[in-house]
């Protein structure tokens, strides 16, 4: 079984749009410092790299789903042309009500991740900008490192605390190297996603 990088999207691949606001067209992904450089560190060290995220613009009618998973395509195209391969994008379309399996913190996209790439989560690490995505690697049984606005405390439920993707990634790296944080993950808590929630294949 292999270790993964399980990714959230806004805030930590592409910077995160304004509160309240959703990115819907290409021209409002701008990929920050730093990524394509810690993806390819990821997978030279054989994790596979997956996006988990939730996108309830979908719910909300301001984007369809084809139009989504088409502007996924061309994340990972681009990420790729610079030598940054992702595995796979998760997303849920879900609003926040009637609740869903697969909304983080919610563990059903990771879970469900798991089992389509046969992923120990035990080994794994989910890197996020929330409590949110901390909570969904706790309830799937995975690491967690957390990526910390500008005078933002650190986050004491996550291993991890850091300020970009490049930074989570080389101290995932080091730890894994060095034989660190090695206690027992917690076991997963929850059910796989339901078939409503989506993924894009990126390689």
């Amino acid at each position: 079984m292999k270790r993964a990088l399980l990714l959230d999207r806004d805030g930590v691949i592409n910077r995160r749009p304004r509160e309240g606001e959703y990115i819907t067209r290409w021209q409002e992904v701008e990929f920050l410092p730093g990524v394509p450089e810690a993806i390819q560190a990821a997978k030279r060290a054989d994790f596979a790299v997956i996006v988990v995220t939730n996108q309830r613009c979908v719910a909300k009618e301001l984007i369809t789903a084809a139009e989504l998973e088409a502007l996924h395509r061309r994340m990972c195209d681009s990420l790729a042309s610079a030598g940054a391969v992702i595995d796979a994008i998760y997303y849920c379309p879900h609003d926040l009500q009637p609740a869903c399996n697969c909304r983080k913190p919610a563990p059903g996209m990771l879970l469900t991740a798991a089992h389509e790439h046969r992923l120990d989560l035990s080994k794994s690490w989910m890197v996020g900008d929330s409590e949110v995505d901390i909570a969904a690697a706790r309830n799937a049984g995975c690491k967690a490192a957390r990526l910390l606005s500008p005078g933002e405390k650190a986050d004491q439920r996550a291993e991890v605390t850091t300020t970009t993707l490049f930074e989570a990634v080389q101290v995932v790296l080091r730890t894994v190297t060095a034989g660190g944080v090695e206690t027992q993950a917690p076991a997963p808590r929850g059910a796989p996603a339901s078939p409503m929630s989506s993924r894009v294949p990126c390689s």
